[in-house]
């Protein structure tokens, strides 16, 4: 089963892509947005765009979407954790 969406030549042109450029791109912005509200993986996400995850994660970054999101306490330990291994690692 697939879904067709249709828009307007018009979209094209102001874009200034191919049409096989601006499918691809609209199925990033598609997928990233559903991946950042939990409603797709990772994996799924990279099967419809027919890549691997880290390919996806990459496509994600590259256009303005979160890959990972940390709630705040849990970035907070991420980071001293990481500062405290660089000063074991000065010290050494």
């Amino acid at each position: 089963m697939s879904v067709n969406v249709v828009f307007p030549e018009e979209i094209l042109v102001a874009s200034r892509e191919d049409r096989e450029q601006f499918v691809r791109k609209a199925m990033i912005y598609t997928l990233g947005h559903l991946y950042e509200q939990g409603k797709i993986s990772s994996g799924l996400g990279a099967k419809i765009l027919n890549c691997d995850r880290w390919e996806f994660y990459r496509l994600l970054s590259e256009n303005g979407f979160a890959v990972i999101d940390y709630p705040a306490d849990e970035l907070a330990d991420e980071a001293q954790t990481s500062h405290q291994l660089a000063q074991q690692l000065k010290a050494k």
